[in-house]
């Protein structure tokens, strides 16, 4: 094999950063130029890449994330962006990078976790991660448990609405006491400008944002995120509609309505896998979506 460098945290680094963000577009569809080039990349999130003639041609990064679970605040290490080039592949530079990793802060840290797709479910039990099942948190409204109330309903936009969600984003209350996320402000400004763009929702009299989308008859709730604690209840009916069946919620509800239900759903395409000393996770739950790196 080739001898690559190691590089990591080189935010700093245009051309590298330009290379990351090449090879991200070419793995995953995602472009984090938006993202970055707002200075929304801070030391929280550390790329660990090998680089040949100047060029990322592997990568796995890692987030430190400040969690809280069953109550208990933890330091946690998120592994993501874990990416190799095509004309790299089958040399072991993935396992090469997570060892890398396991090796600066397993010791370090209270868990660390990742979300794998369907292709690498059998490459992360290597470094000792153990698959945990998630759950869908869901409510039945046919039988009209929430009554919409017409509230008024704005939609925020990046370019119109950026200080609004910048503070939202910085000040945001913890949703959940048995599975959530703190000080998370520079992924939830990724999904704001990146992922759910045209799905950020503002409920101003309730001071709480809500990214959902709906889809025949389904709302999709991504994340409720307020500046402070919020009635869930009113919240929905600020959102639900008359034809609304069924709501989802991707995130740990701390809050239980007539109707919720929770199933422990396997997701092959976004397969969590754990590794902490000690057991963390059980029963129902769900790592808050706007959390994943």
């Amino acid at each position: 094999m080739e001898k690559y460098e190691l590089v990591f945290d080189y935010r700093h680094d245009e051309k590298l950063k330009a290379s990351f963000n090449d090879l991200a577009i070419k793995t995953f569809g995602l472009d984090f130029r938006d993202w970055y080039n707002k200075g929304y990349w801070n030391d929280q999130y550390i790329p660990y890449s090998f680089v040949m003639e100047g060029r990322v041609i592997a990568n796995a990064s890692i987030s430190k994330m400040s969690l809280v679970i069953n109550g208990e605040r933890l330091n946690g290490i998120q592994i993501g962006t874990v990416m190799t080039d095509e004309n790299y592949r089958n040399q072991g530079l993935s396992k090469q990078l997570m060892q890398e990793i396991l090796n600066k802060y397993e010791d370090i840290c209270d868990v660390m976790y990742l979300f794998a797709n369907n292709t690498v479910l059998d490459f992360y039990p290597k470094f000792g991660f153990t698959r945990i099942h998630e759950s869908e948190f869901s409510l039945d409204l046919t039988k009209k448990t929430i009554q919409p109330n017409n509230a008024t309903l704005q939609r925020l936009t990046i370019e119109q609405d950026l200080v609004i969600l910048e503070n939202y984003a910085k000040n945001r209350q913890v949703n959940s006491s048995i599975i959530d996320v703190e000080q998370n402000e520079t992924l939830l400004m990724f999904y704001f400008t990146i992922v759910f763009h045209d799905a950020i929702y503002y409920l101003e009299d309730l001071e709480t944002i809500v990214l959902m989308e709906e889809d025949g008859g389904v709302i999709n709730i991504y994340d409720i995120i307020s500046i402070r604690p919020f009635d869930a209840e009113t919240v929905l009916a600020g959102v639900v509609k008359d034809t609304t069946k069924k709501v989802v919620f991707y995130f740990t509800p701390d809050f239980t309505l007539e109707g919720m239900t929770a199933t422990i759903m396997p997701n092959d395409d976004d397969a969590l896998f754990v590794l902490s000393k000690k057991p963390l996770l059980e029963g129902n739950f769900m790592f808050p979506l706007t959390s994943h790196s």
